[in-house]
């Protein structure tokens, strides 16, 4: 496929195609969908908002992208529609409880998008019943991830302040979507940087076979080696992929000191988050190796930061830190281990799972790692939101209601007081709320007591908490 309605088709890029891949045998299609609003503190001009999105539409390529299918080849293909002209409604939910609000938002989030030849987002302005004014956004993960929808709607405020206040400067060009592809699709089609990813990847893998380690300790391995003794891998996930979106939330100043340690040791609050997160895994199944899912936003430069669409790739992180190491040591490990895998974050993910299923032959439907993780250090409340002086902004994430993991943990900023949320999606049949609060309190724990005693050794921070 060549042309479709005139415009030029690619194929799809490795970070779409992982989508797809869940995406195929998965019975709830909004499994790809990503819900969020908003909101300003502020009455808000309708007509300038609705002119801002449309003028967001035109200088973001990735926001009109389209989907077509070649049935002779067997093949999904993309290309950008030339222009975005369909109808932004406006909502007023004025009258109504912020829960029924929220429900009827919640509902939109489940509509999944019709796949062919059809726009893979959905805008609505909304007036909630605080009164805050703004924009609802619904998004296809395979043309979106977090940090292109925030750098969206971020472009639409600062269009909507220029025109609204003198003095205020018109935000700066957009990249381009196609150009980003096509250098990804010279990456993806046997280079020289491909083959060398591959080549550290494969080695890492061979290595030895990882372990499982359950959120709630051994018992899932346990039960796989009444079948096989020697299992290492165990089922997480369920085949229901039921959901349901829990979020707990850090305060600014707690937050704040676990900047402010990061900042000191020159490490990403990432390696922060790894660090609690399997310490507390070690705790719960007496394991030292530890591993996880992470994903890799892969946004370095501004063409790749500013050019949308989803760039995300995900891989296992594995880490094996003995409980005699201290929170430092480990924490430098674990930096050590990210830089490496960010070197290599561009190769494709399935080919990954695919070569580690061959070297370690396991039962289908098992896994080593019992959960994702996602920083999402991009925030609303930096440089050119701030126009509007001291009002606030309000952002909400809606829950889709489907997922193909057992747990799904994506870590935010909260553009209100920079305070971080704690976003768990997660299959209602395999993870209760009762778990990630137990979790999440212990999490945070490991994490404190770890930036308050650095050279503290794992082992005892364990004992102590």
């Amino acid at each position: 496929m060549k042309t479709r309605k005139g415009c030029q088709t690619y194929p799809l890029t490795v970070a779409q195609k992982f989508h797809f891949f869940y995406l195929d045998f998965c019975p709830k299609k909004e499994v790809v969908n990503v819900g969020t609003s908003l909101t300003i503190e502020y009455e808000l001009d309708i007509d300038v908002l609705r002119e801002a999105i449309y003028q967001a539409y035109e200088r973001c390529e990735a926001m009109r992208l389209r989907f077509a299918y070649d049935r002779k080849e067997e093949q999904w293909y993309q290309y950008v529609a030339k222009k975005e002209d369909r109808e932004i409604p406006y909502v007023d939910f004025t009258g109504k409880t912020m829960e029924e609000a929220e429900e009827i938002m919640k509902g939109w989030t489940r509509v999944p998008f019709k796949r062919e030849d059809s726009p893979m987002n959905k805008i609505v302005i909304i007036k909630t019943p605080d009164g805050n004014q703004g924009i609802y956004l619904l998004g296809d993960h395979l043309t979106l991830d977090a940090q292109s929808l925030i750098c969206f709607l971020r472009d639409v405020i600062e269009i909507y302040c220029s025109r609204m206040y003198e003095g205020v400067e018109f935000p700066g060009e957009m990249r381009s979507y196609i150009e980003q592809l096509k250098k990804d699709l010279e990456y993806e089609a046997g280079s020289k940087a491909q083959q060398r990813d591959r080549d550290y990847f494969y080695k890492l893998i061979e290595q030895s076979e990882p372990i499982y380690n359950g959120i709630e300790g051994p018992a899932a391995l346990l039960e796989e080696r009444k079948k096989n003794p020697k299992a290492r891998s165990a089922r997480s996930a369920t085949g229901n992929v039921d959901s349901a979106l829990d979020i707990f939330h850090l305060e600014e100043e707690p937050t704040s000191r676990l900047m402010k340690f990061c900042e000191e040791q020159h490490i990403s609050l990432q390696c922060l988050l790894i660090m609690g997160i399997r310490t507390y895994l070690q705790k719960m199944n007496g394991n030292d190796d530890v591993s996880i899912n992470v994903a890799y936003a892969r946004r370095a430069t501004l063409a790749e930061k500013k050019s949308g669409g989803t760039r995300i790739h995900s891989f296992p992180f594995r880490t094996i830190i003995p409980e005699d190491q201290t929170f430092l040591e480990g924490i430098h490990r674990i930096r050590e281990g990210q830089n490496e895998t960010f070197r290599h974050a561009n190769f494709d993910p399935v080919e990954y799972f695919a070569y580690r299923s061959k070297i370690y032959p396991v039962e289908q439907g098992t896994t080593y790692e019992p959960m994702s993780l996602t920083y999402q250090p991009m925030t609303l409340k930096e440089k050119g939101l701030t126009q509007l002086g001291d009002i606030h902004y309000k952002t909400k994430w809606y829950p889709n209601g489907a997922t193909t993991q057992a747990m799904y943990l994506t870590v935010m900023h909260r553009p209100e007081d920079n305070g971080l949320d704690f976003n768990f999606e997660h299959q209602t049949a395999a993870i209760t709320k009762e778990t990630l609060e137990y979790f999440y309190y212990y999490m945070c724990k490991i994490m404190f007591k770890g930036i308050e005693n650095p050279n503290l050794k794992i082992g005892d921070i364990i004992k102590l908490i």
